[in-house]
């Protein structure tokens, strides 16, 4: 195996076979200097999944793993990536090896990163919620959740009342210093412009 660490993006090669290939996981800088997206070029789970700390990961061995490092602050599960937020008192380059090496011993385990998924109410629209949410559902979930997640984030609608947007932010979204500007001037903008009701766009 070899670390490679000349370029901008990092590679780590594993000389074992994982599904008959080789492995690389390649990591990607993203808006939010704490955190790092890592992209193993696996599926690793079928729904996005958020954990701010190993209490809350007790369904996903892979989060529990990473949370064994100490410096590992958050960790977030997309389809084929995962997102760490680091401690901030603490150096990329002092740490990223150290996780690339947990992420890839879990991978070749051969263990499921997300051993049970509970239905998740917040991506669920009810059959009796109003046009208006229902259309604020759809533009976050078509328009603004794919790109979002490009940057190793999430974005989930939490609710709207008297005419306020209210939405959580995970992975690298979640204390990124760009993403109240992003809120403001892209979400916000976006969604007034189709959604006149909305007045404005808050993040838990």
């Amino acid at each position: 195996m070899f670390l490679d660490i000349t370029s901008q993006n990092q590679y780590f090669e594993v000389n074992n076979y994982l599904n008959g290939k080789d492995m690389f996981i390649q990591t990607e800088a993203t808006p939010n200097p704490e955190s790092l997206k890592f992209l193993p070029g696996v599926t690793i789970s079928k729904m996005p999944m958020n954990f701010l700390n190993i209490e809350q990961a007790s369904n996903s061995p892979l989060a529990q793993k990473l949370f064994s490092l100490k410096e590992v602050k958050s960790v977030f599960l997309g389809y084929d990536f995962i997102t760490i937020t680091k401690q901030e008192d603490v150096q990329w380059e002092f740490i990223k090896a150290e996780i690339l090496v947990a992420i890839m011993d879990f991978l070749i385990s051969g263990k499921e990163a997300v051993v049970k998924v509970e239905n998740s109410s917040a991506n669920v629209s009810p059959e009796n919620e109003d046009k208006i949410v229902k259309e604020i559902r759809e533009i976050i979930e078509n328009q603004v959740r794919p790109s979002v997640m490009q940057d190793g984030g999430d974005i989930v609608f939490h609710d709207f009342k008297d005419g306020i947007v209210r939405v959580e932010l995970h992975g690298a979204c979640s204390g990124c210093p760009s993403s109240t500007v992003t809120l403001k001037n892209g979400i916000e903008n976006m969604l007034k412009y189709y959604v006149p009701e909305v007045i404005s766009v808050e993040a838990l």
